[in-house]
């Protein structure tokens, strides 16, 4: 659904408003009610957050949890670092959601165990801070609304710009109409990415519990060049360098226009460059069409040459004007003059704080889930489009694809015995 003006300008600005109250009720004197938390996935990204968390005094690191006890030392060392107690340390993230003292899961394992993690911890009344993409599928990011919706959780998702001051100021530009009508926005990343060679199937190391990593996905199919970072370029597990990145620039600018469902999707590329056990494309294009818009993916995983000077970005095509997103702030031109810049802002913290914000208020967070998914959503249509080698059409009432079995069927997936997707 497209959000009212009022509603999406309010969500927006909700970020920079936490950023401002960053004391929270700790900068009046009060001693804040603590919040504690269970961090599942360490090895990358969980323990990126780790510190960040720590940072508000109300956070207490109750649980470290990961299939590979190797990680899991590491990450209790910055907690205990800091002064703080040592968490619980467990390879299945299920004990902390059992534990009633827990209020609050974040879910940084890899794409494939999001939904499950979501559903089975708002079940269990916990609050979630879930990574990005928030899904491996269109399906479970359907269900992790339900889910959140019907538990009454607090859901937010980790594509922190969303509570940035940046985001908000442009949110207010292009919303007062100042670029005129938008008609395309162009969105990318460039990097380059190691080839992760080739590996035949073997036996997992005894210090990773493969079927619990593995969890929905096959579990049979363990390779040196998988765990712990390349299951991003594997469609069981991962997906792809859209999912990964993509959902950061096409976040900025769906959310920033709030239009939610395309009709029409489009993808090319493929595989060029690496010639390894990768099975997502190293080049990919993707046109998601609306009435009056399109809005373009691209990204190429083995040159930095970007676009506009910057390897990411988010370019709005104005008949007024054109505003240029960086990988941080912005500027604004009227052909090649600048009109108006904003320089960035601080956003990891001011996430977390809106978070925990919402959670004390029980209010809908900046990256509310349904906003997560919705964004999503995108990456998922585009790597349809791209595996059918197909045109995508969709209802945008129902998000369902028509008259496309084959695309169709690449909504969902299917389960292990013991981790399917819960009905909700």
């Amino acid at each position: 659904m497209e959000l009212p003006r009022r509603d999406f300008l309010g969500l927006a600005a909700g970020g920079l408003a936490a950023a401002v109250h960053a004391g929270g009720a700790a900068a009046a004197g009060e001693e804040p009610r603590k919040v504690r938390v269970a961090v599942m996935g360490l090895n990358g990204r969980g323990k990126q957050l780790l510190p960040d968390f720590m940072a508000f005094p109300e956070v207490e690191i109750a649980y470290l949890c990961d299939p590979d006890e190797a990680t899991l030392a590491p990450a209790a060392r910055l907690v205990t670092e800091k002064g703080k107690e040592q968490p619980r340390l467990v390879r299945d993230f299920r004990r902390a959601l059992d534990d009633d003292g827990v209020d609050v899961l974040i879910c940084a394992a890899p794409d494939h165990w999001h939904a499950l993690a979501t559903i089975w911890a708002c079940q269990a009344g916990k609050d979630v801070y879930v990574e990005k993409p928030v899904s491996h599928n269109v399906r479970e990011g359907q269900a992790m609304v339900r889910a959140a919706r019907k538990y009454e959780r607090v859901v937010q998702v980790g594509t922190q710009r969303r509570s940035s001051a940046e985001f908000a100021a442009a949110a207010r530009l292009i919303q007062s109409g100042a670029l005129g009508k938008i008609h395309m926005v162009r969105t990318w990343i460039n990097s380059v990415r190691p080839s992760i060679g080739k590996e035949p199937v073997a036996s997992p190391p005894a210090n990773l519990d493969f079927d619990l990593w593995a969890g929905p996905g096959r579990g049979d199919d363990y390779k040196r060049n998988l765990v712990h970072y390349h299951w991003h370029w594997r469609w069981e597990y991962g997906t792809g360098e859209c999912g990964n990145n993509g959902i950061h620039a096409l976040d900025v600018a769906r959310g920033t226009l709030g239009v939610a469902v395309p009709h029409r999707v489009t993808c090319a590329g493929d595989k060029y460059y690496f010639d390894d056990d990768q099975e997502t494309p190293d080049t990919q294009l993707a046109t998601f069409e609306y009435p009056g818009l399109c809005i373009h993916w691209e990204h190429r995983t083995w040159t930095k040459r970007g676009i506009d000077g910057q390897d990411f970005g988010v370019t709005f095509y104005g008949t007024d004007g054109t505003l240029v997103y960086r990988s941080k702030g912005w500027e604004f031109l009227r052909g090649d003059k600048v009109v108006e810049k904003h320089e960035g802002s601080e956003r990891d913290r001011a996430h977390i704080r809106n978070f925990l914000d919402c959670r004390k208020n029980r209010t809908r967070p900046a990256a509310d889930i349904e906003e997560g998914h919705l964004s999503t959503q995108l990456c998922h249509l585009a790597n349809i489009a791209w595996r059918t080698r197909s045109v995508v059409e969709v209802d945008p009432s129902t998000a369902e694809i028509q008259h496309n079995p084959a695309a169709a069927a690449l909504l969902g997936r299917e389960y292990r015995k013991g981790y399917e997707l819960p009905a909700v």
